[in-house]
């Protein structure tokens, strides 16, 4: 048997482990073997209990809006002596004294990479172009919780030790207790709403401030620590660590630098490039250990070098979720196997540790509220950037973790500082949750529908896009919707992004970066490719500004940053791009179920009209001769708020010299209307005053439809590319059999939703409705089997509270009840909408 020798802090003798190099595999069970006697079936089943612990945690903690690090090192803490761990057969079993070596240095495997990723993802040109009020919120901040820090060294630690123990004591605590964690920031930042505010992008730029800030710090606190005998020492690694880093930036960069330029753009690179790099994580790591600093402080430096690009984004993807999704988690669960609650004796300590947590949280505030006071920002502006420059992360328990292994730090100071990190970025997400309501200016307006827009006023449009892919299509609509000198239009273009617990997603909106500089990561340089799209189309094309936002949120809750950009844009409408796409053979195949989950809940929510489009291409105009047609554009109108909005919209394209319309109204034969007269299901009573509230509407909106058909008529007669024609129908049957006998030349169809409004010609249509949100014209054009080549735009008017009450005037006054958004549709748990009576 071998024998190594495994230290526990803070006892007087040293604890002897045997390990027994052969017993690494079991021979199986039914050789007599117990599996949990051998080192790797043991690991794995460690690493499996961890993963999911943790992640059971972070779905409980979801509703709490807790972050991912809260749950991992809670994780780890039940794991510990703390709860489980109490248990002297649960500790011997699964996690005995002579597995720890072999999980450490798994973590710390783990720790390398993750912070080499880091290191790649962050840029430090955004320190650079970083103002001087977020300099000073990040060196205020980490002054006074520093100072804190040293007056409560002395009552922790007390006078008894030597100076320079002491005074690395000091660093261990000062550094842990002002750190700002950049990556959890982001996501706590991302989850309130507040990353694109400016309130969110201060915080960020104070945050990655404070982070390098720490780095330095801790590489000093290692020195110190690993070399208490003498100062010499201390100062040697000091200066190696230095000529390590220059060393990386003269040396190893232009080598990548030199990878990089030769591998051909567009393509991927070189697997030997890629491994020589990932080894070198490794070596830089085994470097730093050796010369005295941290190993994870080598690979952090190393991914700094990498040059933002293409390998980065390589890089990114091969690691990023084996690493932070599996063996990350083993880190923060050393952390806590590592506290022990119980160590935390006396009632006095516990008041003690109360106190700190108050006091480090408030110079942080006081701090911050100093600088934010000076530059004249709200008081309560300042409180909140304060309380969210106290979220703690993987800095502080990589602080913490040496300072335990360096024995700088005791059991008991260990688990208190380990518990104030918890709770310190436990209490931020609901506290700025609760207090900071960001003021915002809702400025009531009209033109929430194409139908009301002015027709020599500027047209605003909100376009969301999922990915490149959505693009080209809506450029050549926006391009078909006529813009001129007296109407032309603003296009807000907003890329959805879905918020994961990947720190890659969370840079692209530190949008700092100066034009041309390489993207961080592959999310931002598909939102660069839209962007560039987007802008070329606004240098070509006259009377249409363009302007590029990004949202981060899950998918459940992304309607709420499209509706809250859309009032405070005040646009007219939205369109968003279809949940289905088409394939190679002709078909329609869903690309993700989230997004349709999102067009729903904007269709249910939006405070403007909203177009789902049914991307199946449609061709850009040329520069054509004068006798030539550029889009062929068809507008089916059955009636009610949705068709007259759809054929606003036409209306507005056939103004183009380049697009003609066809408009085809379906009309319901007497036989139909005879025998469909009957009233909604639900409604049985004929005395409920609904009865007449529902026939009412109907009267109404017909008179709506007329009046605006006869305009639309007189002002189109003399415009040879419109073209008018009534088809009279009996049932659903028959308007299918007209809308597939229409001819194949069109690009595009525009339909109304039609919700609300029932109607012999489409009766029985809804019964075998595969996507309902689209209605069931819309479900019709979109399915599989109908024409593949023609997209498809399906509207949803905006009419605020009753049809009868908004959709009539096209220019309301300003204290019609329209000002306020309402929405029509009251969603149903199967997820249709229904008319609200």
């Amino acid at each position: 048997m071998e024998k190594a020798e495994y230290t526990v802090a803070n006892k007087s003798d040293d604890t002897v482990v045997c390990y027994s190099p052969t017993m690494i595999t079991t021979n199986g069970v039914w050789q007599g073997d117990n599996p949990l006697d051998y080192s790797l079936p043991l690991f794995i089943l460690q690493l499996t209990l961890v993963v999911v612990t943790t992640r059971l945690l972070v779905f409980i903690l979801k509703p709490l809006r807790q972050p991912r690090v809260v749950s991992e090192i809670l994780g780890g803490v039940l794991l510990g002596p703390s709860v489980l761990g109490r248990s002297v057969n649960f500790a011997n079993t699964l996690f005995p004294l002579r597995s720890v070596m072999v999980l450490e240095t798994m973590a710390n495997i783990g720790l390398l990479y993750f912070l080499f990723l880091v290191g790649v993802e962050m840029d430090l040109s955004v320190i650079r172009r970083t103002g001087k009020k977020a300099l000073a919120i990040a060196i205020s901040g980490m002054i006074l919780p520093f100072v804190i820090g040293i007056c409560f060294s002395f009552i922790l630690h007390g006078n008894e030790a030597e100076p320079l123990a002491h005074a690395t004591y000091i660093l261990f605590l000062g550094v842990a207790l002002s750190v700002t964690a950049f990556p959890v920031l982001a996501r706590i930042l991302a989850e309130l709403k507040l990353i694109n505010s400016e309130i969110g992008k201060l915080a960020m730029s104070s945050a990655l401030i404070n982070d390098m800030c720490a780095w330095i710090l801790l590489a000093l606190a290692i020195a110190l620590a690993e070399n208490d005998s003498t100062s010499l020492a201390s100062l040697w690694v000091v200066l190696s660590s230095a000529t390590f880093v220059v060393i990386c930036i003269l040396v190893v960069r232009p080598a990548i630098s030199w990878m990089i330029r030769r591998t051909p753009e567009g393509e991927s690179f070189n697997e030997f490039y890629i491994c020589l790099i990932l080894t070198g994580v490794m070596i830089s790591g085994f470097i730093t250990d050796a010369i005295g600093t941290h190993s994870v402080f080598g690979a952090f430096v190393f991914g700094l070098i990498i040059p933002n690009g293409p390998l980065g984004v390589t890089l990114i993807e091969k690691l990023e979720d084996f690493v932070s999704g599996l063996l990350l988690p083993l880190f923060f669960a050393i952390s806590g196997l590592k506290t022990d609650v119980a160590s935390i004796r006396e009632g006095q300590t516990w008041g003690i540790l109360a106190v700190v947590i108050v006091l480090s949280c408030a110079g942080k505030i006081a701090g911050t509220v100093l600088v934010t006071t000076f530059y004249h920002m709200p008081l309560s502006e300042g409180f909140t950037l304060g309380l969210l420059m106290n979220t703690k992360g993987l800095i502080e328990m990589i602080v913490l973790n040496v300072g335990k292994d360096q024995q700088v730090l005791d059991d008991e100071s260990f688990a208190i500082m380990v518990i104030i990190a918890v709770v310190m970025t436990g209490i931020i997400s609901p506290i700025v949750a609760t207090i900071y309501k960001p003021a915002r200016r809702f400025v009531p307006y009209k033109r929430r529908t194409i139908q009301r827009s002015k027709p020599d006023g500027e047209l605003r449009v909100l376009v969301c896009v999922h990915g490149p892919r959505n693009v080209p299509t809506i450029i050549n609509l926006l391009e078909a919707s006529n813009p001129t000198k007296k109407s032309p239009i603003c296009v807000y273009v907003l890329h959805l992004v879905e918020l994961t617990g990947r720190a890659s997603a969370m840079l692209i909106v530190h949008n700092t970066r100066g034009s041309g500089r390489p993207a961080l990561n592959r999310t931002q340089a598909q939102s660069d490719h839209i962007i560039h799209a987007f802008e070329n189309f606004e240098q070509n094309s006259s009377f249409v500004s363009i302007q590029p936002l990004t949202a981060i949120s899950p998918y459940s809750s992304m309607h709420e940053d499209i509706c809250g950009l859309a009032e405070d844009k005040r646009v007219a409408l939205i369109i968003i791009p279809f949940h289905k796409q088409q394939t190679v053979d002709g078909g329609m195949e869903a690309t993700n179920p989230a997004f349709r989950t999102v067009n729903q809940n904007l269709l249910a929510n939006a405070p403007c009209s909203v177009g789902i489009l049914v991307d199946r291409g449609l061709s850009g105009s040329t520069r054509l001769a004068a006798n030539e047609v550029a889009h062929h554009v068809a507008v089916l109108f059955f009636g009610g708020p949705d068709d007259r909005e759809a054929l606003a919209y036409g209306w507005r394209m056939c103004e183009n010299t380049g697009t003609s319309l066809t408009v085809l109204r379906f009309v319901a034969s007497d036989e139909s209307l005879a025998s469909t007269t009957e009233l909604p299901p639900h409604i049985h009573d004929q005395d409920d005053p609904r009865i007449l509230t529902a026939e009412t509407d109907g009267v109404q909106e017909k008179r709506f439809d007329e009046e605006y058909l006869n305009e639309f008529r007189t002002k189109s007669a003399e415009n040879e590319l419109v073209v008018y024609a009534e088809q009279v129908v009996n049932n659903g049957e028959e308007t299918v059999a007209v809308i597939r006998s229409l001819d194949s030349g069109h690009d595009l169809f525009i339909v109304g939703r039609g919700q609300g409004m029932s109607s012999p010609v489409t009766t029985g249509l809804t019964d075998w409705s595969e996507c309902p949100e689209l209605g069931a014209i819309g479900d019709i054009l979109a399915s599989s089997d109908f024409a593949s080549t023609v997209s498809v735009l399906v509207i949803q008017q905006y009419v605020g509270l009753m049809p009868h009450e908004t959709a009539a005037i096209p220019d309301s006054p300003p204290g019609q009840p329209d000002d306020k958004p309402a929405n029509r549709w009251t969603p149903q748990a199967s997820g249709t909408a229904t008319p609200v009576f």
